[in-house]
């Protein structure tokens, strides 16, 4: 080491000394650098005495080559009490290194201990939107955290050699910020898939809390060799909590794993990364539970048993029933008057016979007696009817509700657990109830014991429903005040739950408000928890499928779990919701809208993007009350029309969908212009009928089937070969069948098809537009034959829109086609010209149901001084299904585009000419 004013190189950041002799070095971003000696330090504040000017400068000098050290002064005259701080940094380090090196030292269980004892009152973490393991096993929480995380346990080595992967490397626990969390990392090399290489990755676990009982560890799993890898990372979360006490009085715990995906920055691959990550954690976690399982033994319960298990029911016995009944102020007044009165005739003197009185009627005498025998009256009758309750309710508590009775068949199995209610306050009377539940889903209904005298009852009773072959849109619930079986029973307060908005998740433990203008009042709730397990797994959806095959006598095929996603996505349903079919049509309200019609097993939905505006709504089947076909006419522009006619007071979610609304409440939805009306037509029937339809409802519809069948097309059997597309194709293509359907055509761009100066002003051209007789001859001249278009028609300020109506000549196209046309039209923003927006269906054309044509007119005058105007016509087609040929078809749009518009502007100019 130098002294005097010598510089010297810096050794490490961890070599530190004092001041008074020894230079203090810290590591900057440059690596290694040097600092001046207090010699030289002293001349240098000597020199800022004698020239202040220069201080500047060499402060400036010295912050250059220190600008990334936050902790160093401007200047070269405050350098020693920079040397000083740096020794503290240096300090500080080196006592986190100690702490770290301290902790490796201690034990896995020693570690855990020592969270233990700091481990304060802290909640659970709430688990992630995915589950990727929830099982029950037969083990402490303690030693299951032990075979999970602890160094001395071969499972993570057993796990990581079972799924391929190499190259593991453990990292010690180690406490951090103080000893209040305990973290490790690992990497290994994941085995290489069918579409990825292998890749190095990297999970940092940290425990979140640790109680003995309970364990919480967060995990980030980093994969940046992955592609599109440095945009997200992967979020696990380990929770082992205690489990449901066993029969044998083993302890149990459960494991649930959750995650998610979170994306550090946008990305246009973000659905195709989700869907390969969710099928990764899947393949991933049945492993690991598969190799979980042979160590430890899994309790043999499912989801229903874990959530459930601890509830049992609180038995009732007469003592207590009676207490309930008889310990009030009524019948201790009326006893002790009973005592009284009974006393007093022992001791009193029997009365003589007078005024009306004969032998075996004895009166009142007085106006005092006639009161008192009143009072008496009236508490003999209230006591004799607590007494009459009492032996109705022990009737009543023999007989029980449906608690225990065990549900049948596979499919969708619905349990609901009635823990207990909160507020239930006879409606007559404001004072204690005899409140029971009673639930409704599927046309089932289930009922609860009753539970007298009681405004807080607590049930802790399981009901199952029987087997369904889909799931359940709704459950009813209502709880109702029994008055004796003479009375009719009165409704304290009613909710609905419904499948469909809420995830069955958020369902495992609810208080549900009730409904009602006196439930609302008391703010009445009651305690739930609900499961919902299918039994068949992944053949429910086949089973389901086939048997709507039969109902509508053509096959459906099962969609793609890609596709279902999307669909899920656009109406923000749960996971379980499987889309059956979907087609295009138009919605009749004011105006018709162009979309598509989604039908899956419990909604139907409509979804549609014009011009940038999106329309989507749904309701459920069992809403629905009755559906009408009304055959085609001019105003439906040649198609028929499809009305649903909803219950009243059901669909007001839905209710800017509906073309009108009736007296009675009701809500009326028009369907037209379907491209495959008899198949659409079919589905939506079988549908309706299967959620929907009693018995004797279903026995009159299939009646009516006949008038149906009579609305088929004659070329519907050569559309539905055209539209078939194999399931080679669709694998390919999964990416783009779900950017269609989960994403609008705003960020599509527009190919130009023409663009010209017409010798014509623009007023004249906008004559195309008009729906005048010019407007006709043009079109007819251009293959548009039977052309009908309806008035433009305010829909905002400046923004007009209309519908079209026309067949397509022979020499344009050889099949019958027809179109149906959406235009809008608005005036440029600062110009003297229009723009035109149209959205244009095809009918009776092979795979006209795969896509959309979009025009966009723009005129706008030339130059002043000349007569004319300037034309441009983009286009684009918007596919809403993926085929092969998509090039080859839009090539043949694109020429018989152009060569249409070339044809309708120089039969413009010449009836231009023609007029002057």
């Amino acid at each position: 080491m130098q002294a005097g004013g010598d510089l010297f190189p810096l050794p490490s950041k961890k070599h530190s000394t004092d001041v008074a002799g020894n230079e203090c070095v810290s590591r900057s971003s440059f690596g290694s650098f040097n600092f001046p000696s207090p010699t030289r330090l002293e001349e240098a504040s000597s020199f800022k005495e004698e020239n202040p000017n220069s201080q500047t400068l060499v402060g400036r000098l010295y912050q250059m080559f220190n600008k990334n050290n936050d902790e160093l002064a401007a200047t070269s005259a405050k350098c020693p009490d920079v040397s000083e701080n740096l020794c503290t940094l240096d300090n500080k380090e080196e006592g986190s290194q100690e702490e770290q090196s301290s902790s490796s030292s201690l034990s896995f269980e020693e570690m855990m201990r020592s969270m233990e004892m700091r481990e304060q009152e802290s909640e659970i973490p709430s688990k992630l939107p995915g589950v990727a393991v929830d099982r029950v096993f037969a083990i402490a929480p303690r030693e299951l955290n032990l075979i999970l995380f602890s160094p001395d346990s071969t499972f993570l080595k057993s796990l990581i050699d079972t799924q391929g992967s190499t190259e593991l490397c453990v990292g010690p626990w180690k406490f951090h910020n103080g000893g209040q969390s305990l973290k490790r990392v690992l990497s290994f090399i994941k085995a290489a898939s069918k579409l990825v290489k292998a890749l190095k990755t990297t999970e940092e676990q940290t425990y979140l809390k640790a109680d003995g009982k309970t364990y919480a560890v967060s995990c980030t799993v980093t994969t940046p060799d992955a592609p599109y890898g440095n945009t997200f990372r992967t979020e696990l979360l380990y929770c082992i909590t205690s489990g449901p006490d066993l029969p044998t009085g083993e302890e149990s715990s459960r494991l649930m794993v959750s995650w998610r995906m979170n994306f550090l920055q946008s990305t246009m691959m973000k659905g195709l990364i989700e869907n390969g990550a969710r099928q990764g954690v899947k393949e991933n976690f049945e492993q690991f539970s598969s190799l979980l399982s042979q160590s430890v033994k899994p309790v043999d319960e499912g989801e229903k048993q874990v959530e459930l298990g601890s509830l049992q029911l609180e038995p009732q016995s007469d003592t207590k029933l009676a207490f309930q009944y008889f310990a009030n102020f009524t019948l201790v007044s009326t006893f002790v008057m009973g005592l009284y009165v009974i006393f007093h005739i022992l001791i009193a003197s029997p009365s003589t016979i007078q005024g009306l009185e004969f032998i075996g009627l004895d009166l009142p005498d007085s106006i005092g007696e006639l009161i008192v025998s009143g009072v008496l009256v009236l508490q003999g009758t209230r006591a004799l009817k607590l007494v009459s309750g009492f032996m109705q309710a022990r009737v009543q508590r023999a007989k029980g509700g449906d608690h225990g009775v065990k549900a049948q068949g596979d499919g969708w199995l619905l349990t609901v657990a009635l823990l207990e209610g909160s507020d239930l306050v006879a409606v007559d009377s404001g004072d204690c109830s005899n409140p029971y539940v009673v639930f409704t889903c599927n046309g089932k209904t289930r009922a609860s014991s009753i539970k007298f005298r009681s405004s807080y009852p607590k049930w802790n009773e399981i009901f199952e429903f029987d087997a369904m072959e889909e799931p359940p849109s709704l459950l009813n619930v209502e709880v109702f005040d029994f008055d004796g079986p003479s009375h009719e029973a009165t409704s304290i307060g009613h909710a609905e739950i419904n499948f469909v908005k809420t995830k069955i998740s958020d369902l495992s433990d609810i208080w549900v408000t009730l409904q009602g203008q006196f439930a609302l009042a008391c703010q009445s709730k009651l305690h739930l928890r609900i499961v919902l397990n299918n039994t068949k797994g992944s053949n429910v959806v086949k089973d389901y499928l086939s048997k709507m095959e039969k109902e509508v006598g053509k096959k459906i095929k099962l969609r793609s779990p890609q596709t279902n996603s999307a669909f899920q996505k656009i109406f923000h349903l749960p996971p379980e919701e499987f889309l059956i079919n979907d087609f295009s049509c138009q919605l009749k309200r004011k105006m018709p809208l162009q979309g598509r019609l989604f039908l899956s097993a419990r909604i139907i939905g409509f979804h549609a993007d014009l011009f940038g505006h999106k329309t989507k709504f749904f309701f459920h089947w069992e809403d629905i009350e009755d559906i009408q076909v009304i055959p085609k006419t001019l105003a439906s522009i040649g198609s028929p029309i499809v009305i649903m006619t909803l219950k009243s007071g059901k669909g007001f979610d839905a209710k800017h969908g509906a073309k009108t609304q009736d007296a009675e409440g009701r809500l009326k939805f028009h369907f037209q212009s379907f491209v495959s009306f008899s198949m659409a037509l079919r589905l939506i029937m079988a549908l309706w009928k299967a959620r929907a339809l009693s018995p004797e409802e279903k026995a009159r519809i299939v009646e009516e089937e006949s008038k149906a069948k009579n609305l088929q097309m004659s070329d519907e059997d050569s559309m539905d070969k055209n539209l078939h597309v194999d399931d080679e194709t669709e694998g390919k293509n999964i990416q783009s069948e779900e950017t269609d359907l989960s994403t609008g055509d705003d960020d599509l761009t527009m190919s130009i098809a023409y663009s010209s100066v017409l010798s014509i002003p623009t007023d004249f051209f906008m004559e195309l537009f008009s729906g005048n007789e010019l407007d006709r001859r043009v079109m007819e001249r251009a293959g548009c034959l039977n052309y009908s278009c309806s008035p433009w028609e305010s829909e905002k300020t400046d923004v007009y829109q209309r519908q079209l109506y026309y067949k397509i000549d022979k020499w344009i196209s050889r099949y019958k086609a027809e179109v149906t046309s959406t235009q809008q039209k608005s005036r440029l923003p600062d110009k003297n010209g229009w723009l035109i927006e149209e959205v244009l269906t095809f009918h009776g054309v092979p795979l006209g149901d795969y896509f959309n044509l979009h025009h966009r007119y723009q005129v706008e005058d030339v130059s002043s001084g000349t007569t004319g105007c300037n034309v441009q016509v983009y286009f684009r087609v918007q596919w809403s299904k993926y085929i092969k040929h998509q090039k080859r078809i839009t090539k043949n749009i694109t020429s018989n585009l152009q060569e249409r518009l070339l044809i309708m502007f120089s039969a413009l100019e010449k009836e231009y000419l023609s007029e002057q």
